[in-house]
């Protein structure tokens, strides 16, 4: 999966967290919105890998320009100065 995170850390998610990093990885960073149209999860799972992932500071989140009520998400220690 990521480079960042060890094969022990990956295994120690659980499998929503895993498929949220997997999305993230892929396609870079997302609002939690875009993460839902991709997923074929419930919102409410995918709301909660992302607060599992941000906990274990595998993700990172920042307030989106285009709306500040909504935040987007990224892979810890990834460089999104281009976006």
């Amino acid at each position: 999966m990521t480079e960042l995170l060890t094969d022990e850390e990956i295994e120690g998610l659980p499998p929503s967290a895993k498929f949220v990093l997997w999305i993230l990885e892929d396609e870079g960073e997302l609002t939690q919105q875009e993460l839902n149209e991709q997923i074929t999860l419930p919102s409410r799972t995918v709301r909660w890998a992302l607060n599992r992932l941000e906990d274990e500071e595998i993700i990172e989140s920042r307030p989106y320009t285009g709306d500040a009520r909504k935040s987007v998400y990224t892979i810890s220690g990834t460089d999104t100065s281009d976006t």
